[in-house]
């Protein structure tokens, strides 16, 4: 079998993949586009090819793994119509972004951005309105990986955890779980608000006006997932009117946030650069899913992480 990759590992773990049984061929993802030596490939391992590489013209390709956990970037149209098995990056990225969001629900609370002003400025000035995280409920909408990485880490902080997500199914470190039809009910109970769902057709802008006006008067929003899962000039409106206590952004509707966003300058905004999953690990997990999964499609085995292409996730 022959497998491309377009983003290149050690010589120790691509040597690890031909050991396997597979013919590797490497072409960076700037460069890569449809030529003699790729005709043959039966999976490709990628982040995002597609704009310059025509997979259609890839005749035995059969699988796709992706880097990323999102598969806005793939063809659709195309991989359905030959029939191609996606699989994608789920878990990998879930501990350093479940840490993330717990960093950010603290530093929320705690005013940290306040306080690292003032320290810049040399101000001693105690502040008295910092929150308490305990006894809190946070809700996630969206109860996969990062979102029980997240709940996990914040089960010694005595806090309620609920979820959102299709159909309202169990999920582990959660209290309780809701469908998404009570997401209005669930927004009015909710403290901090985690947003972890994937986006499809369905999640974009599912935190609109109307929604917003659910939340909790004073609660708290993380977003880690999607930046148009937000309605992001309806959130600007909630911050200042105070409706919303505070916000953590890693994710916009458009990256980079451009420089006259009002969320640059906003005091109860936390603004990251899509940043989150990022840790010293992140090579290293995201090679150990690739492996496994070549090391199953060589074998004949069920593939990890296999993506419903309607669904989106």
């Amino acid at each position: 079998m022959k497998v491309l990759f377009t983003k290149r590992f050690s010589e120790e773990k691509m040597k690890s993949v031909s050991e396997l049984g597979y013919e590797v061929v490497y072409i960076g993802e700037d460069e890569v586009s449809y030529r003699d030596e790729i005709c043959n490939v039966d999976s490709l391992v990628c982040y995002n090819p597609f704009t310059n590489l025509d997979i259609s013209k890839l005749k035995q390709l059969k699988w796709i793994q992706l880097f990323s956990v999102g598969i806005d970037q793939i063809p659709k149209q195309k991989v359905k119509e030959q029939g191609i098995i996606v699989t994608n990056n789920r878990s990998g990225f879930s501990i350093p972004v479940g840490e993330w969001i717990v960093m950010k629900i603290l530093e929320l609370m705690k005013n940290s951005k306040e306080f690292y002003n003032k320290q810049r400025e040399k101000k001693w000035k105690v502040d008295t309105t910092i929150l308490e995280l305990y006894n809190k409920t946070v809700c996630f909408i969206g109860t996969g990986s990062i979102a029980a990485e997240a709940a996990k880490r914040l089960q010694g902080f005595d806090v309620n955890i609920i979820g959102i997500n299709s159909t309202g199914r169990r999920a582990e470190y959660f209290n309780e779980c809701f469908p998404m039809e009570k997401l209005p009910y669930v927004l009015s109970q909710s403290d901090v608000v985690v947003l972890s769902i994937p986006y499809t057709k369905e999640t974009h802008h599912l935190i609109n006006e109307n929604n917003i006006n659910y939340i909790k008067k004073g609660a708290c929003l993380v977003n880690i997932a999607r930046g148009s899962i937000v309605k992001e000039t309806a959130l600007v409106e909630a911050l200042r009117e105070g409706n919303i206590f505070g916000a953590a952004l890693d994710v916009f509707e458009e990256e980079p946030l451009p420089a006259e966003s009002p969320l640059w300058e906003m005091s109860n905004v936390i603004v990251t650069p899509h940043n989150s999953w990022i840790s010293e690990m992140r090579t290293e997990r995201r090679f150990n899913i690739v492996y496994e999964n070549l090391r199953r499609y060589i074998t004949g085995e069920t593939l990890l992480n296999i993506v419903d292409i309607d669904k989106g996730y």
